[in-house]
């Protein structure tokens, strides 16, 4: 049965003038067989999702074979071409964006010119929020940009949690250090809250043991007192800058319910109490 050709899209009804990522416009079409675009060159990201059907896509180095779940980006600049298969065409959806950030969003999912395409599979969310930024822009309204751009971040989570090609990031990156890391974030993070090592651990599902023996082979100290000196760091922070607080504000502040800990805690770090700290900086 030959199927019905179709093209829709819709563009930004917003243009900032500074905006980091910007979606430029969102659309699909069921192609007709033997449709083909190119080869030409685009000025701005776009990506597009394959629903039904089959196409190939040609760059100026590889051809690629695409179907069902698939995905392809144009960086721009790029001489590209693809064309939907004389039998089956493709139905797909796609997205143009562009800004300082986009560059850093493709990177971070392993799109880079020599690696274009992404196989993820028939259930991917992707061609569903290409087409909630297709709708959001039909209505015309000035928060859909904002509302693309979520729906842009949305897009490439799918892709990252379904792409069957190792993500760069963890080519180039360790898994021991990417571990510390997120210790690391997780602390600075959190440490104005009352939370404690134990709750780190489960919080990124690993045992206490192992998280404090590789933070401190690649710190060389331990968590507790990484977490510890951070909130040590911040209470002097706090001393310095904002002489209304009283030091049990400023423990609390600081994740540290009982002042009398801080206390005892400041002076092993710094060789006095934090009263005497505030008095030598700010003479108050």
């Amino acid at each position: 049965m030959t199927k019905k050709e179709s093209y829709a899209v819709a563009s930004s009804p917003v243009h900032p003038n500074s905006s980091a990522l910007k979606v430029l416009f969102a659309g699909e079409s069921q192609t007709k067989p033997d449709h083909a675009l190119g080869p030409k060159i685009y000025d701005y990201y776009l990506l597009h999702a394959v629903e039904a059907g089959q196409g190939t896509f040609r760059t100026e180095s590889d051809v690629f074979n695409l179907g069902p779940g698939d995905c392809f980006l144009i960086h721009p600049g790029q001489l590209v071409s693809y064309v939907s298969n004389p039998l089956d065409p493709w139905k797909y959806r796609w997205v143009a964006f562009t800004g300082d950030a986009s560059h850093d969003l493709v990177e971070s999912a392993g799109f880079l010119p020599d690696f274009p395409v992404l196989h993820s599979s028939e259930m991917s969310q992707v061609p569903t929020y290409i087409q909630q930024i297709q709708e959001r822009f039909h209505t015309k309204e000035e928060s859909s940009h904002t509302a693309a751009i979520g729906y842009l971040h949305l897009i490439w989570a799918e892709i990252m949690n379904h792409t069957s090609r190792p993500l760069q990031l963890e080519v180039v990156e360790p898994q021991v250090q990417r571990t510390v890391k997120q210790m690391i974030n997780y602390m600075t993070s959190q440490y104005a809250h009352p939370v404690s090592i134990e709750q780190m651990c489960t919080s990124l599902g690993y045992n206490r043991a192992y998280l404090s023996r590789i933070f401190k082979k690649e710190t060389g100290i331990s968590p507790v007192t990484y977490l510890l000196k951070l909130r040590i760091d911040q209470a002097k922070r706090l001393l310095r800058e904002r002489p209304e607080l009283s030091v049990e504000q400023v423990s609390a502040s600081v994740g540290l319910t009982d002042p009398l800990y801080f206390s005892r805690q400041f002076k092993r770090f710094c060789g006095q109490s934090p009263s005497s700290y505030r008095k030598d900086i700010t003479g108050l």
